[in-house]
């Protein structure tokens, strides 16, 4: 495997604890991994308002946020893939007509993040942000992402007939399903951010654990898989280490340095080998 030069990582099951938290060591590991010259990227599936927890803890050189829907490079906007607020809006009033008008939505806009859940969010995860609750009677925002919770998959499919123009992928971990602008995915985020950074997709390493992740770790060079991931990540990755509140991240990492890496302070990559 070639020179990495960028570690990418999915925040929820993958950087973060069951807890919502990034451990220590983790923290610590990122931090010797950047003074050695190499970038650390969030790739998340999280709207950037309900993440800046941890984008403010992390600091990352690569932020893709919204599922792909938008790409910061080096705190400047480089790549965005929004409806009109028109499109959303009716975007909106189909997830209710096939889903019910009780149906539970969220919206992510390059400022915010709306929701008309039944209970405060922010009461069950702290993490959660500054979301905005809304009943999305009048919402007259363009949006990067949509959410849906759907609980029969026969209403899921339909939805998903009805806004054929966009790219699905439900969460595993629940009932959600994200709608995108069509071909709006992470490693399309990947591609609009090597065309501007010159960095190659071969010299990066990317770790998920959930189906919205798949597409990412065939794309890089180095595909990893945490231990709690899914099957069908695991079956696609190129490795798969410890699972996420087990500090794989950091058992992987220091091996990688430990075995594989050529420590010399005035390179500027290392090779990140499967250990």
């Amino acid at each position: 495997m070639g020179k990495i030069k960028l570690l990418l990582f999915d925040l929820d099951g993958t950087l973060l604890r069951s807890d919502k938290t990034i451990s220590p060591g983790t923290l610590t590991a990122l931090r010797e991994c950047r003074e050695k010259g190499i970038l650390i990227g969030v790739s998340t599936s999280r709207g950037e308002q309900n993440a800046l927890s941890f984008i403010e803890e992390l600091q990352p050189d690569v932020l893709i946020a919204s599922g792909g829907a938008l790409v910061k490079y080096r705190g400047e906007y480089i790549y965005k893939a929004e409806f009109s607020a028109e499109e959303t809006r009716q975007m909106i009033a189909a997830a209710r007509s096939v889903c019910g008008a009780e149906c539970e939505i969220t919206i992510d806009t390059t400022d915010a993040h709306y929701w008309n859940y039944k209970v405060d969010p922010r009461k069950q995860d702290q993490s959660w942000g500054d979301s905005i609750y809304t009943d999305f009677a009048d919402f007259g925002e363009s949006s990067l992402k949509m959410c849906v919770e759907i609980f029969d998959d026969t209403q899921a499919a339909q939805l998903q007939t009805l806004l054929a123009e966009c790219d699905c992928i439900r969460f595993s971990d629940g009932y959600w399903y994200k709608f995108t602008q069509k071909a709006v995915t992470k490693e399309r985020a990947i591609m609009e951010f090597c065309a501007v950074s010159g960095i190659q997709t071969a010299q990066i390493a990317a770790f998920g654990d959930d189906y919205a992740d798949i597409g990412m770790l065939e794309l890089c060079g180095m595909g990893i898989a945490m231990g709690n991931a899914i099957d069908a990540v695991k079956e696609k990755a190129d490795l798969v280490i410890g699972g996420n509140d087990e500090d794989g991240i950091v058992a992987y990492l220091k091996a990688c340095f430990k075995f594989y890496g050529q420590i010399n302070k005035k390179k500027e990559t290392y090779n990140l080998y499967p250990c």
